[in-house]
């Protein structure tokens, strides 16, 4: 077995939370840029086109293409709602 590693002091603390503090805001701006970039938009965009295009030409009617657009991109976007999600599957 692994030997478990446990700080052996107040100076360990500082050093692990300042490390910690150091790159969390990092990996939220990358986060947040994948996300909400121009690019990363132009990509939805191009999803939810291809969709509709795709039930239309599967001869989907045009009211219920619609509709099932509006909730794919809902999907896409209600980030909310996925960060709840997350949070109840991680509690059960």
């Amino acid at each position: 077995m692994s030997k478990k590693w446990e700080p052996e002091g107040p100076e360990d603390i500082a050093e692990i939370l300042d490390a910690v503090s150091s790159r969390i805001p990092l990996l939220i701006k990358g986060v947040m840029d994948a996300f909400f970039s121009p690019e990363a938009a132009t990509n939805i965009a191009k999803s939810v086109a291809k969709f509709r295009k795709t039930l239309i030409e599967g001869e989907i009617p045009e009211d219920e293409a619609m509709q099932m657009t509006r909730e794919y991109m809902r999907t896409l976007t209600d980030w909310k709602g996925m960060m709840s999600e997350m949070r109840s599957h991680r509690e059960d």
